[in-house]
């Protein structure tokens, strides 16, 4: 795992041992920020559910002013912070040791402009962490929400939460969801 672009392009990245953590693969994120690039030049960017914090560093790596970074685990904690200063980006990053929906509420911002969710598939955390984010002060009709799930994840209660998806990207093994504020733009 490394980054794949900007100014920390081609650096190694740790990830935390164990089955907890299901890092995104170059392949994909490197996709994945090819859609994302024209939303990251002095952006926030939130990563909840971090694991590595890979999805953080990369956005930071291509011109976010800040990201965010949302985990709960220990391991993963230590990962994300050994790699932030690895990458010398611990200026830029806030790493928030809580429960991806008590970490929205730590984050201190007028406007966030992506936030980026993994978390474990199969356990509708995407459901409940969308419900808090419809309550947010910080998201708004140009906040680009992105949820990394299975290919067998569908979020048909979308509507109900006042959010509209734009663009879906599925790959071999899972899928990115790119969802709006109703009345957001399209993706």
């Amino acid at each position: 795992m490394r980054v794949i672009a900007g100014s920390a392009r081609s650096l190694p990245l740790h990830a935390p041992e164990g089955p907890d953590t299901r890092p995104t693969t170059d392949r994909i994120k490197e996709t994945l920020f090819n859609i994302l690039q024209p939303e990251l030049p002095g952006c926030i960017f939130v990563d909840l559910f971090s694991g590595s914090g890979g999805i953080g560093i990369e956005a930071i790596s291509r011109g976010a002013k800040r990201a965010y970074f949302v985990e709960n685990a220990p391991r993963a904690i230590s990962c994300i912070q050994e790699n932030l200063v690895f990458t010398k980006f611990t200026d830029r990053a806030i790493v928030l040791k809580q429960d991806a929906c008590a970490g929205l509420s730590s984050i201190n911002e007028r406007h966030v402009d992506v936030i980026f969710m993994d978390p474990p598939y199969g356990q509708e955390q995407e459901r409940r962490v969308l419900e808090a984010l419809s309550k947010a002060r910080y998201v708004d009709e140009e906040t680009l929400i992105v949820v990394e799930a299975s290919l067998n994840t569908e979020v048909p209660y979308l509507e109900e939460l006042g959010y509209v998806l734009t663009r879906e990207k599925k790959y071999k093994t899972n899928k990115h969801l790119f969802i709006h504020r109703m009345g957001g733009k399209k993706l």
